[in-house]
């Protein structure tokens, strides 16, 4: 009996987790997959139904002329391919510099380290569009950054900083660099200190000891921060369309044109199901490296 009960409360225990995946994944996937497999419509919702009855049987109609549109417009290819180019260099980004904050944090006194880990996640405090308006200050015309360019005499114009594709990498970096610190700060922070003592030992320079010990050993913590910039960034919307210029066309801009201007819910759905596919293949290479380790 004691068993059995603690069988029952084992399965019990992980049926929230499903209930949740089904019906805030799975339900939402379907529906969306429902919609990017009918036909366009002047009519509310604006798509045509994929099933109806016709002579006492039940006909369905799959409409699988968006997806062939993605792979012939090229606008959609360009659209996909400039959203992975940049969320690819912004996750680099972040790692460059997210990796020595987070390795100054796990190297520092255990008293200092609560305070630079509430550093790093102080602009979580922060509304998002907040910040986003703030760079918007910093980067116009106008603004501290140009202001200062001109009083130390390296330019006489204002340089275009603001709505190009340098001010999106800025705005991801800024708003995702958090992400990257702290799974590699989780990672580093566990490395036990005996083996650098040990590569320094046997006489490996710090350099060396980094990239023998240390960078091999927090591969976990990089892969894993890679991922919580990359996947979000690749459909990020709010920065390309505040701080971006109009060639930032990237797919979240994309899918909010569709959605909301032309109102062709069936083609916003189908770009949406394929840039689920498209980030699929990371996510399992991440987990499938993750089980590795």
């Amino acid at each position: 009996m004691n068993g059995a009960s603690g069988l029952n409360l084992g399965r019990a225990a992980i049926l929230p987790p499903y209930l949740w995946l089904l019906v805030f994944f799975l339900l939402p996937f379907a529906i969306v997959l429902k919609i990017a497999l009918s036909a366009s419509a002047v009519a509310v919702p604006p798509y045509a139904p994929m099933t109806e009855w016709q002579d006492g049987a039940l006909s369905v109609h799959l409409n699988f002329a968006n997806f062939a549109l993605l792979f012939e417009d090229p606008f959609y290819i360009e659209a996909y391919l400039r959203s992975l180019r940049v969320a690819a260099i912004s996750a680099l980004l972040c790692l460059l510099i997210g990796y020595p904050m987070a390795l100054a944090i796990a190297r520092a006194r255990e008293d200092r380290r609560n305070l630079l880990l509430t550093l790093v996640m102080l602009p979580f405090w922060t509304s998002f569009l907040l910040r986003i308006t703030a760079l918007i200050g910093l980067l116009q015309d106008e603004g501290p950054i140009n202001q200062a360019l001109r009083a130390v005499g390296l330019t006489d114009q204002p340089l275009p900083l603001l709505y190009s594709e340098g001010a999106v990498y800025l705005g991801i970096v800024y708003c995702y660099l958090p992400f990257m610190v702290l799974p590699l700060y989780a990672t580093l922070s566990r490395l036990d200190p005996v083996l650098l003592e040990a590569a320094e030992d046997l006489g490996a320079r710090p350099w060396r000891a980094f990239l023998a010990v240390t960078l091999p050993l927090s591969l976990p913590g990089i892969l894993a921060g890679l991922m919580l910039v990359f996947i979000p960034a690749v459909g990020e919307f709010v920065i390309p369309e505040l701080l971006g210029g109009p060639d930032a066309q990237l797919i979240g801009r994309v899918l909010w044109a569709e959605f909301f201007q032309n109102r062709d819910w069936p083609l916003a759905s189908a770009l949406a199901i394929a840039l689920l596919v498209l980030l699929v293949v990371p996510i399992a290479l991440f987990q499938k490296r993750l089980a590795r380790t």
